[in-house]
């Protein structure tokens, strides 16, 4: 059985469709990759299934959790879910910290609103959480002020919070964004290692695909609000079907031989409010052709697990 289940999720603000039809599913324990460039939708399908777009978003579909369905429920058991069930670190803990409270303070609120612990079993739980993100000297920064920490420091705190309410499933928002690249891998060898000892499933949105490739099992590309292509990430990197999917590794700047030019796509993901007809990448495809236009392409099925949204994607699909 699937732990979260989302199917036919469609966001639209006004006139402007955000999601468009969102079919994903998580397993229990599994690390799963969204990738795409900013605008797609990759946070907005999760802000969405957890009840946390503004009021003039108009959202449909389902989301289920266990089995049981999440979407548009009642307030107070979706506080209950929010931060316990599922949690959720976004990609600036700087914006997400309260800077006039101290750290150990806003640890131990979570503690107190998921799981009932008050005083000093609330503080000597956040101290063991510190403790297990691995910040140093835990029992003093607790009293620290976030101002007071390294950005990273302060992402491990957010890490920590989450974990608060032992979570099935934790949704890692660009949690690497705002970090230099040594800091990057601390925290992702972190979020491994915790999904690891605690059996918790695993959701990262990241523009990095070397990111995705060492972290995840399974990837979904997000292109102008809908998934063009998901699979398990061998098959997607030895083998990508979409040209979406090809364009994106295509700009990834080599590793070794000498220096050239990147391989740019072409232009940008187009305005919700002014969609191409058909299929929405077409515009900036080389493979492009008259069906492309004709309308919305559905999924072509590749293989086990893998599936395109593209009317050229058996053609498409050789080893890159």
């Amino acid at each position: 059985m699937n732990l979260v289940e989302i199917s036919g999720l469609s966001v639209s603000f006004g006139a402007a469709p955000a999601l468009r039809g969102i079919d994903i599913a998580v397993k229990p324990g599994e690390a799963l990759g969204m990738v795409g460039e900013s605008g797609c939708g990759k946070s907005v399908t999760w802000l969405a299934a957890l009840g946390l777009l503004p009021g003039k978003a108009r959202v449909s579909g389902s989301v289920t959790l266990n089995g049981e369905e999440i979407l548009h429920a009642e307030q107070r058991k979706l506080d209950r879910l929010r931060g316990g069930r599922v949690a959720m670190i976004f990609q600036d803990p700087s914006s997400s910290l309260n800077p006039v409270h101290r750290i150990g303070r806003q640890v131990s609120e979570a503690l107190t609103l998921h799981r009932g612990l008050t005083g000093n079993a609330a503080r000597a739980e956040a101290k063991r959480l510190f403790e297990l993100v691995g910040i140093p000297d835990a029992q003093r920064r607790l009293d620290a002020y976030p101002h007071e920490l390294s950005g990273g420091q302060n992402q491990r705190v957010m890490i920590a919070m989450a974990l608060a309410g032992r979570p099935e499933l934790l949704i890692a928002d660009e949690p690497t964004t705002a970090l230099d690249v040594t800091i990057q891998a601390q925290i992702l060898d972190l979020l491994n290692e915790l999904r690891r000892e605690m059996g918790m499933a695993l959701v990262l949105i990241s523009h990095d695909l070397g990111v995705i490739s060492e972290t995840c099992e399974r990837v979904a590309v997000m292109y102008a609000g809908r998934i063009v292509e998901e699979a398990p990430v061998q098959s997607l990197f030895a083998a990508p079907a979409h040209p979406y999917t090809r364009g994106l590794m295509a700009a990834l700047p080599p590793i070794d031989g000498p220096r050239q030019k990147l391989n740019a796509i072409p232009g940008s993901v187009p305005e919700p409010g002014n969609l191409p007809p058909g299929c929405a990448f077409a515009p900036r495809c080389g493979l492009a052709r008259a069906a492309c236009s004709a309308g919305v392409p559905s999924d072509v099925m590749l293989g086990a697990g893998h599936r395109a949204a593209c009317v050229v994607a058996q053609d498409a699909m050789v080893p890159a």
